[in-house]
């Protein structure tokens, strides 16, 4: 199997999760076989190895609620809505910036043009 997130989600390297992830749903392959899906609700890092506690898998016949991944283990985090759409925001507000830079040139040039007739 190769998990890869979904559009809602950014990957990031295990051994990046902190604090700030905690609470966040998260997705990542625990083996060839199995895609996991939970609300982070704790990790304990090592050097080599990052340990995830879950909330909302456990309990199952063959599901866990904590898994120990290599550091460098791509895990798939919800994006944040709110991030997301303020950095829109701003892509939009420099766009029409620049449109309104454009047209005040334009009107600038059409009034120091003099009349050709």
């Amino acid at each position: 199997m190769s998990y890869s997130g979904s559009q809602s989600e950014k990957p990031v390297a295990a051994g990046d999760l902190d604090r700030s992830h905690i609470g966040q749903t998260v997705s990542f392959e625990s083996n060839d076989f199995t895609v996991v899906f939970g609300t982070l609700s704790g990790i304990a890092r090592t050097e080599a190895m990052v340990y995830l506690s879950l909330q909302g898998v456990g309990g199952g016949t063959h599901l866990k609620d904590e898994y120990d991944l290599p550091v460098g283990q791509n895990v798939y985090v919800q994006m944040d809505p709110l991030s997301t759409a303020g950095k829109t925001l701003a892509e939009a507000e420099r766009v029409i910036k620049e449109k309104f830079d454009e047209i005040k040139k334009n009107l600038r040039d059409r009034e120091q043009k003099p009349d050709s007739e």
